[in-house]
C-alpha cells in the first residue's frame, strides 16, 4: 500500500511540474508595441477626469443622474454584474469541503418467513477534493476575472449612457435652434411674399415672381413641419435614455455654446488601464487564459478524500444513539483514460478561443487608437470648419439684404434674391450644425479617451427654465 501511496505522489510531483499553461504572462501587455504619443496635433496633459462638470446646465446633470437610476439597460449589466458573482461562489464552493447529513429507513418482507425487519441509519459525511494541479484555483480565477470584467463592462455602459444623455440633450437643442431659424426663414419669406404681391397688384412685378415667392413660401413651410418632428424624436430619444415616457413634452431651454478651450488627451499607453472597455477586455483575455489552464488539468488525475461518521440499528431510536456509532475514511484517486477525445478537444477548444480572445483584445487596442486620432483631427476640422463658416455667413448676410435691394430696384431677379437667401440660410444652418457637431465629438472623446464622469450638480439657478 505504502508502495502504491508514493507512486502516486511521485506522479503527481511530475505532474504538477508540467501543469503551468498560463499564456498570458504579467508583462504581457508591457510588451505590446504602443505608440509614444499620438500622432495627431494635441495637447498634452492628464485626462480630466470629471468632464461633466463642465456643463453648469441643472438640467442635463439631474437628466444623467435620472438615466443612470432608471436605464434598463444600466439595470441588465449590474444584474449581470450579479450573475458574475453568483458563478465566483459556485466555483469557489468547490475549494472548500462539503458536509452532508443523512437519515435513511427501509423497512424489508422476507418471502421466505414473511417476517418484517427495519433498519435506520444515521450519517454525516464529509468530502473534499485534493487541488494539487490547481485545476479548482484557476476554476475560481476565471469566474473572479469573469466578475471584473462585468464591472469593467458597466462602468463603460455608464460612461456610455452619460454621453448618451449629453449629446441627446445636446441635440435637442441643435434641432430647437434649426426650427426657430426656419420660422424666421419662413416670416421673411412671408413678408417677401406680401410685398412682391402688392407689387404684382401695381404692375411692378411680374407673376413669375409671384409663383416662385408662394413656391418658396410652401417650401418652408413644409421644412418648419419636417423640423418640428424630428425637434419631438429627439426628445423622445432623450426621454427613452433617462427611463421616462416618450412624450416629447421634456422643456429644453439652453444655448449651444461654442467650444474654445482644449482637451488634455494624455499618452496611449495610458488609455490600457483607464478605458473600462479595454480592461474588460483585458479580464477576459485573463479569464480565458485561466479557463485554458483548467482544461488542460482536467486531465490530471481526481484525489478524493471522503470522511463519514454516523450510526445504524433496527430500532428507531437507537440509530440516534452515539453507542453504535463508527467512522471511516476513505482516499481514492480517479484518472481518466479513455472519453473519445473529449478532454483533448476541450484543451484545444480552450487554446483556441483564447487566441480569439487575444485578437479581440488587440483589436480592440487598435480601435481605441484610431477613435482618439479621428476624435483629435475631428476638432481641429470643425474649429476651421466653422471659422470660415461665420466668414460665409457675414458675407451671405450681406448679399442676401444687397440682392433684395436691388431687387426692387429691378437690377436683379427674384431668383438672384432667392439663391442669395437660400446661401444665408444655410450659412446660419451651418454655424448651428457645427457648433453641435463640436460639442458630441468632444463628448465622444472624452469617452474615448476613458474620461471619468462625476454625477455633480452645480448650484441651482432659479432664473433657470429646466
Amino acid at each position: 500500500m505504502w508502495q502504491n501511496m508514493v507512486f502516486v505522489f511521485a506522479v503527481t510531483g511530475v505532474l504538477v511540474g508540467c501543469s503551468a499553461t498560463s499564456q498570458i504572462g504579467e508583462d504581457y501587455q508591457s510588451q505590446l508595441s504602443m505608440p509614444v504619443t499620438w500622432q495627431q496635433t494635441h495637447t498634452a496633459g492628464n485626462v480630466q477626469s470629471n468632464w461633466l462638470a463642465q456643463l453648469d446646465n441643472l438640467q442635463v446633470h439631474k437628466l444623467v443622474s435620472l438615466a443612470l437610476s432608471n436605464n434598463l439597460s444600466i439595470t441588465t449589466k449590474a444584474l449581470e454584474i450579479e450573475t458574475a458573482r453568483q458563478q465566483l461562489i459556485i466555483s469557489g464552493s468547490a475549494l472548500w469541503p462539503t458536509l452532508e447529513v443523512s437519515f435513511d429507513s427501509t423497512r424489508r418482507k422476507s418471502a421466505s418467513t414473511e417476517e418484517y425487519s427495519s433498519s435506520h441509519e444515521l450519517g454525516l459525511k464529509v468530502g473534499y477534493e485534493l487541488d494539487l494541479w490547481g485545476k479548482l484555483a484557476d476554476e475560481d480565477r476565471q469566474a473572479n476575472l469573469n466578475v471584473m470584467a462585468s464591472h469593467a463592462e458597466f462602468m463603460q455602459a455608464q460612461h456610455n449612457l452619460v454621453a448618451d444623455v449629453v449629446i441627446s440633450w445636446f441635440a435637442v437643442i441643435e434641432g430647437q435652434k434649426q426650427l426657430e431659424l426656419l420660422h424666421q426663414r419662413l416670416e421673411l419669406v412671408e413678408q417677401n411674399l406680401d410685398i412682391i404681391e402688392n407689387g404684382y397688384k401695381q404692375g411692378l412685378n411680374s407673376a413669375l415672381d409671384v409663383y416662385l415667392t408662394r413656391n418658396e413660401f410652401s417650401n418652408e413651410k413644409a421644412k418648419v413641419a419636417q423640423q418640428s418632428a424630428l425637434v419631438s424624436e429627439r426628445k423622445r430619444a432623450l426621454e427613452r435614455l433617462v427611463g421616462e415616457y416618450p412624450s416629447a413634452q421634456l422643456g429644453v431651454h439652453a444655448e449651444l455654446p461654442l467650444l474654445s478651450s482644449n482637451i488634455n488627451v494624455g499618452v496611449p499607453s495610458e488609455l490600457v488601464s483607464r478605458k473600462p472597455a479595454l480592461m474588460s477586455s483585458w479580464y477576459k483575455l485573463l479569464a480565458q487564459d485561466a479557463a485554458l489552464a483548467f482544461a488542460h488539468k482536467s486531465r490530471f488525475p481526481n484525489i478524493n478524500l471522503t470522511a463519514s461518521y454516523g450510526s445504524s440499528s433496527n430500532d428507531f431510536k437507537d440509530a440516534f444513539s452515539m453507542s453504535s456509532a463508527g467512522w471511516s475514511l476513505l482516499s481514492g484517486v480517479s484518472a481518466p483514460i479513455f472519453n473519445a477525445g473529449k478532454l483533448a478537444a476541450n484543451e484545444e477548444l480552450a487554446k483556441v478561443q483564447l487566441r480569439a480572445q487575444e485578437l479581440s483584445y488587440l483589436d480592440s487596442l487598435q480601435d481605441a487608437f484610431t477613435t482618439v486620432e479621428n476624435g483629435i483631427t475631428a476638432e481641429q476640422a470643425l474649429r476651421s470648419r466653422y471659422q470660415e463658416t461665420l466668414v460665409s455667413e457675414k458675407n451671405a448676410r450681406l448679399a442676401e439684404q444687397l440682392s433684395f435691394e436691388q431687387y426692387q430696384k429691378g437690377l436683379v431677379s427674384y431668383t438672384t434674391v432667392l439663391d442669395a437667401q437660400k446661401r444665408s440660410f444655410e450659412a446660419q444652418s451651418s454655424l448651428i450644425s457645427i457648433k453641435n457637431e463640436l460639442i458630441k465629438n468632444r463628448v465622444e472623446l472624452h469617452l474615448a479617451l476613458g474620461g471619468d464622469f462625476k454625477s455633480s450638480q452645480p448650484k441651482e439657478d432659479n432664473n433657470e427654465s429646466s
